[in-house]
């Protein structure tokens, strides 16, 4: 089967016979999607108990035949498989696949082959290691203020096979635009655009930051940075990179796009020409206007971006030049931004007590990510702590030790954390929480409140993550703001 005649949604889908990985979220998106094109399906789990069984049930209920416990064999007689996003490339399934000459397609590549053949809703990706859900609630809400029909999709939010295969009343497609947040797992998968070829590409892509991450599932950081530079591979109008963090210049550099195309920077500083940048308090844009050498359009007020940490304000800037790459007029990028309130556990304002404010950025579970939300306050009592995942803290702490007032440290592995501080900031105050228990946070929060002074911020940004002791990062947070609710005091 030539599987190149299965780029849009008339393809003969119905001669198709694929193996789906996985009976989750993302494997029932693919079947349902598969299901209603009549194409023949195949699901596979290394799973077996009662929960994987009633999935299969389900699944079954659509047509497609299940296998429960051994998601290591290729089915016979498959053309493809579509895997879950987080399966590892080094999967017995897959080497299989490779030894009968059968491709592997992820969720989003499948998307791109669902699209209508005219007219389809154009994509604008975001991708890096840090802030990128953040981001694409950014711009999904400027293209909701320019009258687009927008949605977040892809590794938030809507999944993005649903969004491509759904439909308004008069039966025409739901949305004008596609705002994705991409992961590495599912860049991974993409087929590689070369020029000439059907597969995905974005009418413009942006990667807001590299740092080392998921490397057990990649492999070695360049495997890692060379999947999310395929995000790049095909863009249509710009490719926009973070001009602080050179790594993901050089992904633009090395990306095969479409003539035209235009490489945009975004920073904290004054842009050059063709970037974006912040002049005084204004975000401005010197990219999308008539003369980009002696022009800016003002697109925003820092006041505008909530919470305006450097770190918000540089997603800011990287949504807007999505937005602007796509037409967005300047004034639909502020009302965006005026509406846009940032998803729970980033960096989000708990409560002030005693004049000492107490922050949530339980989502900040890695150093980077840490880094940015430490880099926002001057004076701070660090909550810190989890699994660190193999992670070193020494940079982390070197950066942030002039900062400290006091760390407070809990989780699993703390010592690596404990270790980094002695090294590098030997004469900031160290408490260790060792309990586990439901009450754990609790002490963590009130041996915060003892090291706070006046004017100081208590910031849970743990660079960990947290499932030694919660269910999720989520979780987390919530226990550390129902501690700080229950600190005596002056809550506002």
């Amino acid at each position: 089967m030539n599987l190149d005649d299965f780029h849009h949604l008339d393809a003969p889908w119905s001669e198709l016979s694929a193996c789906v990985v996985g009976t989750g979220i993302s494997g029932s998106a693919v079947v349902r999607a598969l299901r209603e094109k009549n194409a023949r399906v195949v699901v596979v789990d290394a799973a077996d108990d009662d929960r994987a069984r009633t999935r299969a049930t389900e699944l079954e209920a659509l047509g497609a035949s299940v296998r429960l416990g051994d998601d290591a064999t290729l089915p016979d007689g498959v053309d493809v498989v579509v895997t879950s996003p987080g399966m590892r490339p080094t999967a017995p399934l897959f080497a299989a696949a490779d030894a009968a000459g059968v491709p592997v397609w992820g969720d989003v590549e499948l998307a791109w082959r669902l699209r209508p053949r005219e007219g389809a809703a154009p994509w604008l990706a975001i991708t890096g290691t840090n802030g990128k859900t953040t981001t694409v609630r950014m711009l999904a809400s400027m293209l909701t203020a320019a009258g687009l029909r927008a949605e977040a999709v892809g590794n938030v939010g809507t999944p993005v096979l649903d969004a491509v295969l759904a439909r308004d009343l008069d039966g025409n497609q739901a949305y004008d635009v596609l705002a994705l947040e991409l992961s590495s797992f599912q860049l991974h998968w993409l087929t590689p655009w070369t020029e000439g070829s059907n597969a995905p590409r974005m009418r413009a892509a942006a990667v807001l930051n590299i740092a080392p991450d998921h490397l057990d599932w990649h492999g070695s950081p360049e495997a890692y940075a060379a999947a999310k530079g395929r995000i790049f591979a095909g863009a249509e109008v710009a490719c926009v990179y973070n001009s602080a963090d050179p790594a993901t210049e050089k992904l633009v550099r090395e990306a095969d796009v479409t003539e035209g195309c235009r490489a945009v920077g975004f920073g904290l500083g004054t842009p050059a020409p063709g970037n974006f940048g912040v002049v005084e308090d204004l975000l401005v844009d010197r990219a999308f206007v008539a003369d980009t050498r002696n022009e800016a359009a003002e697109l925003a007020a820092l006041a505008d971006v909530v919470p305006a940490a450097p770190h918000n304000v540089a997603n800011a800037l990287a949504a807007a030049a999505l937005a602007r790459a796509h037409g967005v007029p300047p004034e639909a990028v502020r009302q965006g931004l005026r509406t846009f309130r940032p998803d729970a556990h980033r960096i989000a304002h708990v409560a002030t007590v005693d004049d000492v404010a107490y922050i949530d950025d339980s989502k900040a579970t890695n150093g980077h990510a840490a880094a940015a939300s430490l880099r926002a306050y001057p004076s701070i009592v660090w909550v810190a702590g989890g699994l660190a995942k193999g992670a070193s803290f020494d940079e982390l702490v070197a950066e942030a030790r002039d900062r400290l007032r006091a760390v407070v440290l809990l989780g699993a592995d703390r010592a690596v954390i404990r270790e980094a501080l002695e090294r590098h900031a030997p004469d900031v105050p160290v408490s260790e929480v060792a309990a586990t228990d439901t009450g754990a946070m609790d002490l963590v929060v009130r041996t915060a409140a003892e090291l706070a002074r006046p004017g100081d911020t208590v910031l849970l940004a743990p660079a960990c993550a947290s499932m030694d002791m919660f269910l999720n990062y989520g979780a987390r947070g919530d226990a550390f703001a129902e501690a700080v609710h229950r600190l005596p005091g002056n809550v506002s």
